[in-house]
């Protein structure tokens, strides 16, 4: 089959040095990891990934901690995990 088709997109300049260290990293160029992501995206009959809007619970969460409120804090490693007990 022919590659004639094109793709154009803008995007941060930082964003796009930064994935595309992990790219190359992988041994793939931007066009081969698209390629990929495209072929997922079909065999899969959507996004390779879960894409979800978080519930009230989850968006509290979220507030709570950008606004520092009830947080669980930790003098070290031993004491988050006695208070997971875990």
């Amino acid at each position: 089959m022919s590659k004639s088709a094109m793709i154009r997109a803008r995007i941060e300049p930082e964003l796009k040095n930064q994935v595309d260290m992990i790219f190359e990293q992988l041994g793939l160029t931007t066009t081969e990891a698209i390629k990929l992501f495209y072929s997922l995206v079909l065999l899969n009959k959507g996004l390779p990934f879960q894409v979800r809007i978080p519930n009230e619970k989850t968006i509290q969460a979220f507030q709570d901690t950008d606004e520092g409120n009830n947080l669980t804090k930790c003098k070290d490693v031993k004491d988050m995990f006695d208070k997971l007990e875990i």
